[in-house]
């Protein structure tokens, strides 16, 4: 029914007295009813004659970011995995053999107020004309592809939806509306020996700290870029490269996890203040997406993870231990001196709502492009995915947050 209500913007009749109108006015009031929740939906009578169905929503005083899980079978899951045709084997947990599907079901509640219900066709307006890129690792098309199959039940037409792979960029295009939603393969944001979107598992990973050109030109021209770099940073080993991957006189450094990271997002600011546009772009930094891998912190052996974990944690405030804090300090950071500098940048602090999901990741459940050992398959635990995330899932809300963003603050 989403698309009845929501998908409804004006209608116009002519004389309040008409039997026109009464029929207008009984057929909106069926369609409120039977959506079964009429909050936040605003019938307005204007005095030339149009009556106009908006939603009443403050953005204002509402954070996003402080809540729990709620079930919810009624409203959730927002899409079906095996309907989006933007799904990928990397997220398709049901395809790949997961019974337990409650995992679908958990809807995020704020304190204190509501997320407005995700409307792919507002959504599209607001994007009418524009471009937007997502940028980073496999977390961040893990986003990506959320957005996409959100997206995808509001386009009727499959030839007005189609997604181009070309090379590190993938492009998706909404024809209709001149929109294209594109996903940038570039997880230490800073050029590295791990460029490549498909051959990119590097052990030892190199980084050009201060390069960062043959990226960004990929992505200039947008009008609004979405931004997340985390777990590839969290290696013990990691080598900075002064010059040029061929020349041989060049300098290597080893440095601090931190250190290093903190370089790259000097790289990725300075880069940002001076070839932005201050006036046209629009900036999303998305905090870190937290593992699972650890059991010992949600009481567990310890050895544990997120295998056969089917349920949250709701334990308010929970906080796991493999979280770098020190990382997501400095990301923050980063994002305040971008904002005194005039650029029109938010942290989507994503990090908390998703540390109680230690039931959402694939674990065993997903497409392994390295075949499992007989070890492995011995003991599941060793190589469950507690990274990512299946869908449809926690990347979800994150997307239902960023549409808040969108349609009631930029």
């Amino acid at each position: 029914m989403k698309g009845i209500v929501e998908g409804v913007q004006k209608v116009k009749v002519h004389g309040y007295h008409s039997v026109g109108f009464m029929l207008v006015m009984g057929v909106i009031m069926v369609v409120v009813y039977l959506c079964g929740d009429d909050s936040g939906i605003l019938i307005r009578f204007g005095f030339n004659g149009e009556t106009e169905m908006v939603e009443d929503y403050s953005f204002e005083g509402c954070d996003f970011f402080n809540g729990s899980w709620v079930y919810d079978n009624k409203s959730r899951p927002l899409y079906k995995e095996r309907q989006c045709p933007f799904m990928t084997d990397d997220y398709s947990c049901e395809k790949y053999g997961r019974k337990d599907l409650k995992y679908q079901f958990w809807r995020w509640q704020p304190h204190g107020c509501d997320l407005p219900r995700f409307n792919g066709t507002a959504l599209l307006e607001k994007l009418r004309n524009k471009r937007v890129v997502f940028v980073g690792d496999s977390v961040g098309k893990n986003h990506w592809v959320s957005l996409l199959c959100l997206i995808d039940t509001w386009i009727v037409e499959p030839s007005h939806k189609v997604a181009e792979w070309h090379g590190s960029l993938i492009t998706f295009r909404a024809s209709e509306y001149n929109v294209s939603i594109d996903f940038y393969w570039e997880p230490l944001l800073v050029e590295s020996n791990c460029d490549d979107p498909v051959n990119h598992r590097v052990r030892d990973r190199i980084m050009k700290i201060e390069s960062i050109e043959k990226h960004a030109n990929q992505w200039i021209n947008a009008d609004m870029l979405i931004f997340d770099s985390y777990s590839w940073w969290l290696e013990p080993n990691m080598t900075l490269l002064w010059g040029s991957f061929e020349n041989p006189n060049k300098t290597i450094v080893e440095s601090r996890r931190v250190t290093r990271y903190e370089m790259a997002l000097k790289t990725w600011s300075d880069w940002l203040d001076t070839h932005l546009d201050r006036k046209k772009t629009r900036i999303f930094f998305t905090s870190l997406s937290p593992d699972h891998k650890e059991g010992g912190d949600w009481g567990k052996t310890m050895g544990e993870n997120c295998y056969n974990e089917t349920e949250p944690i709701m334990e308010e405030g929970y906080w796991g231990k493999g979280s770098d804090t020190d990382l997501m300090r400095t990301a923050q950071s980063a994002v305040q001196d971008l904002e005194k500098k005039g650029l029109n940048i938010t942290l989507l602090n994503i990090t908390q709502l998703s540390q109680y999901r230690k039931d959402g990741h694939p674990s065993i459940n997903k497409r392994h492009w390295v075949t499992p050992t007989k070890l492995e398959l011995a003991n599941p635990v060793l190589y469950a995915d507690c990274l990512h995330w299946c869908l449809p899932g926690v990347p979800d809300v994150w997307n239902e947050i960023l549409y808040a963003y969108i349609r009631y603050k930029i």
